[in-house]
């Protein structure tokens, strides 16, 4: 993986998120892919649980925005920082973990996140 690669990644997560489109989730994700929401739960197991998890509490069109990028890339493990603004004023710091499998989908997915005071 490059950080261009990542970046492509990470702009797809966007847009997946935005439309909540079941395909264009599950293509972020390999079969058998983790996700943690955060770094302390136990993850999410596997593609299909991750597709239903992220359709499960949509967030409403048009209430946030965001822009993440790679920090670091070290083969196919990569750190993503970025933030996350709401309409109704709650921004958030995040960091993505994230290891990727041959294909370019993501493998295991932890968020870090914090939110910025005030």
């Amino acid at each position: 993986m490059t950080a261009d690669d990542v970046q492509s990644w990470l702009n797809r997560y966007v847009v997946a998120w935005q439309s909540y489109d079941p395909d264009a989730i599950a293509d972020l994700f390999s079969p058998d892919a983790t996700y943690g929401y955060n770094p302390w739960d136990d993850p999410i197991r596997g593609r299909s649980a991750i597709v239903t998890w992220w359709r499960d509490d949509p967030d409403e069109p048009g209430s946030w925005e965001a822009s993440y990028r790679p920090f670091m890339v070290e083969g196919r493990r990569a750190l993503a920082t970025g933030e996350t603004r709401y309409r109704d004023g709650k921004v958030y710091a995040n960091m993505f973990e994230l290891t990727f499998d041959d294909a370019g989908r993501c493998r295991s997915f932890v968020e870090w996140y914090m939110k910025h005071p005030g």
